[in-house]
This record gives C-alpha cells, structure tokens and sequence, in this order.
C-alpha cells in the first residue's frame, strides 16, 4: 500500500549518510546576532524549569515529582529488538541508553505511564560542553535510538561541544511499539492494488484499510490514542528537564521538523538551539500534503530524467507505460516474487530521495522495461522494510498510528474519485493516482479521532529557529519551509535555502549548510535571514 510509503516518510540516517557532498553559498539580508537563549545545563529537579504540558489547549497539570525528579539509569545499549528479522546489532562503544517514565495521558499525568527509550554519547570537548542536543530523523515512526549510532560521523563537529541523544517517540520501536499485523497480512497489504480500477479492486483495497486499524485497535488499543505529536513534543520537554537543561537544543529532520514546530508552539520560552531540515508545511492539511508530495516526487523524477538527457515529459510517459503495463501483468523476478504495479511506484519513489540513488533507478527502470522486475522490487522492499526472510518491520504502523492521531482528514473513496483524482493525477501522472487513493486508504477507517486541521506551530516569543529548504526535496517540498517561517512567526523562524537535490540538507555534507548551521549550535550565531547555499 503506497499509503505505508510517502503519507509523511522518514528521512533514516541511513538515507541521510548516502548523499553526496557539495560546497558553494551565498547569503541573504539579516543579522548574525547571537541567539538560543541559555544553553547551559540545569540540575535535574522538580523545580527546574519543569514541564506543565504546554498550551495549546490551555494550561495543563503540572507533571509530579516522580517523573520530573527521576534519574535516568544509564546502561550500554543493546541491540534493538523491534527491527524487521531482528538483525540489529548493539552500537557499542560509549553509546549509552537509558528509558525516560512518561505519562501515557498528559492531561491526566498523574495515572498511566509509558517508557521512552532514549540513546546517547556524551560530549567529546568535556570542558567546553554546552549540553544536550536531542534529534528526531523523521517518520513519523523512525526509530532515534536505532538511527542516530549511525547517523553520528555526520555530527562530530557538533558531538564535540554536545551530547547526542535521540529517543523512539511513543508509539515507536522500544517505546511501546505500535502493531497492527503479522507478517503474512503486511505482504498481503503491501501486493494490492492501490490504484483500484473496479468496484472489486477498490472494495478489497478500503477493506484492508479498516483491518489494518482494526488490528492497531486489537494489538495496541491502549496506546494508540496518545501516540499523537504533541504528546511526543511534551515528551521532549520533560527529556529536556530530566537531562538538567534549561533549554532544548534539538536537529530535526522531516516529521522531526512538526515535531520540533509543535515544541516550539507549546515550549516557546524553552526553546534553546533548533534546526528544522527538509520541513512538512505545517500550512498543508490532510489533502493538500499529500498533494504536495505527489508534486515533489514528481519534480524529482523529472530532474532526474533531465540529468539522463531525457525531456521531463517523455521520462513521465515512459513510467507511466511501464505502470500501465503492470497493471495488466505482473512482472517476473529473480526472488521468484512477481513485481506488482504498486510495488513498482514504491521501487521508483525509493532512490528519488537523493542523486545517488538515480543510477539505481536507471538500472531498475531498463531491467523493467526488459521484462526483469528484480531490481525494482529489491528496491521496494528494502524501502518497505521487509527483510529476505519475508519478516517486515512495524515503522510504517506507527507512521500511520501517529499520522491517524494527529490528523483530522478523512476522505471516502467516493471522494476521491469524484474529487481528488483528476487533481492528483494532473500534478502527477506517476505519483498523483496512489496518492490520491492513499487519502481514502490511510485514516478513513481509523479507530481514533484526529487532534487538528494543521498542526500549531506560532511559536511568538521564542529563540531564533534555523528553518532549511531543499529546491529539490521530493518529500517536503521547498515551499514547506517558507511556510514554516511564515508560520513560526516574526523573528523566529530564520529561512535557509539549499539549492540541491534531496531530502534533507545537512547530512549532504555541503560545507555552505555546515558553515550556517555548526556555529550556530557552538556559539549561538545565528546566520543572515535568506542565505541560500549552492549544490
């Protein structure tokens, strides 16, 4: 099903680590005042700066001594056990980790806990630590403490002066996962046709939906009401308060860029050092995201046939050939697994994510067009987290789990049909059909109702916010962040525009973004307002 794929994708560290470097930059108007706030480190007691839950729906209970004074029993990490087929392993070296009581309802905080699994390395320049620094990589329902061991080489500059420490949101991996099927139902959902051309089609593909919720309901009912985001952005806030800082420094990437929005909305006084990379329009309803990733992920397809020498157009009409072609018959594979059509679209949106995953696709699309479907449905799979002994991961259901909670969206098939699909399909001829489907397939039968619109993110009052764009984000396309801006308010949010390819910035290693954002964690300088760095 496309809609476990883009609803709101994870940028993983392991994504993140394959983009190529680049250099060049050049700069905006504004100033390069110090900013962030105080950043030093706080003792860990209730009376510290403790977290009351925010205002978003006015001012909640203050949290008990029990959870705001608790000590964190750090230990070395083992491998992470909800990894599809188990094959993690323990990050070693001074990789520590520890689980942080949350309550389960913040409204009600002195009743059901749950556990938040949390990771990190300690500062490597002891003497000139500044504090924390906690991440969040995307999803919603990537997983932090399995993702940011690998995602570290990336960050060594900022490791110096900072403790890396990331977490698994509620809902996510070792903080009470959410699971809604077994294996034999994710493969069953993953090979149907989610562009349904008949009454059957259709029937079975919105009867697969409601089992899926169904499942959630079944398998993890007592937690799928509180997995939403503004019970992990408070979930941060009391992170913050246990680890003794008086602000939270935070790098978020993809969703982590709602997610540290809706911090900001609900924390603004304790917002110390942020940055937002590769941001969801915080503007976009249920509808128009979607229709902004259909958008995305098709201007990625057509730069990528640009680099190959091929005309936008005529790239788009092949891959809608080859799709056409496999609506009718399924291709045969190496793996004895025939590639589906839907599987395909998935084997195409996975190496759109960066350049170096177009000579991957150009391998994949000609063996297609040949009659070998092997590489695309490789591709697919890696990308659907499903493992070569057919044993899948649970990151997509808490991204539906998550994305179900917050959003208030619901769109019937009839709707669809009647509405959504001639729209879609115009900005996208490749994307825009699964897209469209995935409106009636991803909440319309969810078992908890969604908490908003848009997600609150006016953040007035708080410390300068790097917001950064990427020209060429398929997944969050650029004009999210100017949004996010917009929408953070004066003087907070600061606009970064990243010329190249991508989904995320940072982790490309471009030496303009590095030179805007390093000396902003290491000393609060806060860079001009507009600069724009070259690819």
């Amino acid at each position: 099903m496309v809609a476990h794929l883009v609803r709101a994708v994870a940028l993983t560290a392991a994504a993140l680590l394959t983009a190529g470097a680049a250099t060049g930059c050049g700069s905006g108007s504004g100033s390069g005042s110090t900013g962030g706030g105080d950043t030093s480190p706080a003792p860990a007691t209730a009376t510290s700066t403790a977290p009351r839950g925010g205002h978003d729906d006015g001012e909640q209970p203050a949290l008990p001594a029990a959870l705001t004074g608790q000590q964190l029993d750090w230990k070395r990490c083992a491998a992470p056990r909800k990894a599809a087929g188990g094959a993690a392993r323990a990050p070693g070296g001074d990789w520590q980790c520890a689980t942080l009581t949350a309550p389960l309802d913040y409204r009600r905080p002195g009743g059901g806990t749950i556990g938040i699994a949390l990771i990190r390395s300690k500062a490597t320049d002891g003497d000139r630590r500044v504090g924390s620094l906690l991440f969040n990589f995307g999803g919603p329902g990537g997983s932090g403490v399995a993702g940011l061991p690998g995602a570290a080489p990336a960050f060594d500059t900022l490791h110096s002066r900072y403790d890396l420490v990331s977490f698994d949101p509620r809902g996510v991996a070792e903080s009470s996962a959410v699971v809604c099927q077994d294996d034999k139902q994710a493969e069953a959902s993953f090979r149907l046709d989610s562009t349904p051309d008949t009454p059957a089609e259709e029937k079975a593909y919105l009867d697969d939906s409601a089992a899926f919720g169904a499942g959630c309901a079944r398998r993890s009912g007592k937690v799928l009401p509180y997995v939403g985001t503004s019970s992990a952005a408070r979930d941060m806030d009391l992170i913050r308060h246990v680890l003794g800082d008086k602000k939270l420094n935070y790098f978020g990437f993809s969703y982590g860029t709602e997610l540290g929005g809706t911090y900001a909305h609900l924390f603004p006084e304790n917002v110390g050092r942020m940055a937002l990379d590769a941001v969801v329009d915080p503007s976009a309803d249920f509808v128009r995201h979607a229709r902004n990733q259909a958008l995305g992920f098709q201007r990625a397809l057509e730069n990528y046939f640009r680099s190959t020498g091929t005309t936008a157009e005529a790239g788009t009409a092949r891959v809608v050939r080859l799709l056409d072609r496999l609506d009718k018959e399924q291709l045969t594979t190496g793996t004895g697994r025939p590639l589906t059509q839907s599987l395909a679209v998935t084997g195409i949106i996975a190496p759109l994510y960066g350049e170096d995953g177009w000579p991957a696709l150009t391998k994949a699309l000609r063996e297609a067009e040949n009659g070998d479907g092997t590489a695309l449905l490789t591709l697919a799979e890696s990308y659907n987290d499903r493992d070569s002994d057919g044993r899948y991961g649970t990151a997509h259901h808490a991204q539906r789990a998550i994305s179900c909670a917050d959003a208030k969206g619901r769109v019937s098939g009839e709707r669809v049909r009647a509405v959504h699909l001639a729209d879609f399909r115009k900005v996208s001829p490749v994307f825009g059909p699964y897209l469209a489907w995935d409106l009636a397939g991803w909440c319309a039968s969810w078992p908890v109702d969604g908490e908003h619109e848009t997600p609150e993110v006016g953040a007035e009052g708080a410390a300068p916010v790097l917001v950064i764009g990427g020209k060429g984000d398929p997944a969050t396309p650029y004009e999210g962040s100017l949004r996010m801006v917009e929408e953070l308010g004066r003087g907070v949010g600061v606009q970064i525009t990243y010329e190249g390819e991508g989904h995320g910035a940072y982790l490309t290693a471009n030496g303009c973004i590095a030179h805007a954002v390093d000396p902003y964690f290491l000393d609060g300088k806060v860079p001009a307002d507009g600069t724009t760095c070259a690819a």
